[in-house]
């Protein structure tokens, strides 16, 4: 909306002249054009190595301007980045990082290479999306039959429902995954999950009953119904290995669980 483009326009006439700002890219709802007449103007500011130091020393990496906005209650909402950063968001950043970049245009920017950098985040090759069907279906199966079974066995309130939340949070992002649709983070799960073209028929109503009555058996029913809508690309052999690998030996690779990526 036009109150929203001023406000970016108000905010970057401001830090294009300091030397240590390098672009300003906008996401968020009014990049998606999905914005409404209250809604906040969210941009990444790409400043010098020498500044993002010095925010992440002094705890600004994200902060709020309200001295832009040209409308009531409006704000600009910052995050400080670099160039190095987006270099490598495009080269290993989890899905929330590359799913914040979706529809992301570059509003100011002193230096040529930003453009192209932002438009590499959001795009994975084939062989991604296989590996995340991978790992996420090899976590629901060690969530969803061991760890639940484990739970009701034990009578252990906390391990029974700690087991389900995680099968039916890699259940979703194997779905997801299969559908090629990133990942934005837990509160967006089931949105993009109903917009999935060919979503398991009852999937939601049969992840709800789990989460809320977490048993071995409608863990069952709930693995069944997954592993029957697609011929994942992991085999139930390779499955313990791969979350071990992906889990209990993260602090040897130095790569984050599945769940954090």
């Amino acid at each position: 909306m036009q109150h929203q483009e001023d406000t970016l326009a108000a905010y970057v006439s401001t830090v294009s002249q300091d030397e240590e700002s390098i672009a300003v890219v906008l996401d968020g709802s009014l990049a998606k054009g999905t914005e409404r007449e209250d809604s906040d103007v969210d941009v990444y500011l790409v400043v010098t190595d020498a500044a993002f130091a010095s925010a992440f020393e002094n705890e600004r990496l994200s902060y709020v301007d309200a001295d832009a906005a040209t409308y009531d209650g409006g704000y600009v909402d910052i995050k400080v980045i670099t160039i190095d950063y987006l270099r490598r968001a495009a080269e290993d950043g989890d899905d929330p990082v590359r799913a914040s970049f979706i529809g992301a245009r570059v509003a100011w920017t002193r230096d040529p290479q930003v453009a192209g950098l932002v438009a590499a985040i959001p795009t994975l090759p084939e062989s991604a999306w296989a590996e995340r069907m991978a790992s996420f279906i090899a976590q629901m199966r060690l969530y969803g039959g061991y760890f639940l079974k484990q739970g009701a066995q034990l009578g252990d309130e906390y391990l029974l429902r700690w087991a389900a939340v995680h099968a039916v949070g890699s259940a979703g992002r194997a779905l997801l995954a299969r559908g090629h649709v990133l990942f934005q983070g837990n509160k967006y799960l089931t949105g993009l999950l109903t917009g999935l073209p060919d979503l398991p028929a009852g999937y939601l109503d049969l992840s709800d009953r789990l989460l809320a009555t977490p048993t071995a058996a409608l863990g069952r029913e709930f693995l069944d119904m997954v592993e029957g809508h697609e011929a994942w690309p992991i085999t139930r052999d390779q499955t313990l290995s791969r979350f071990v690998r992906e889990n209990e030996l993260s602090w040897l690779t130095r790569i984050p669980p599945p769940e954090f990526r």
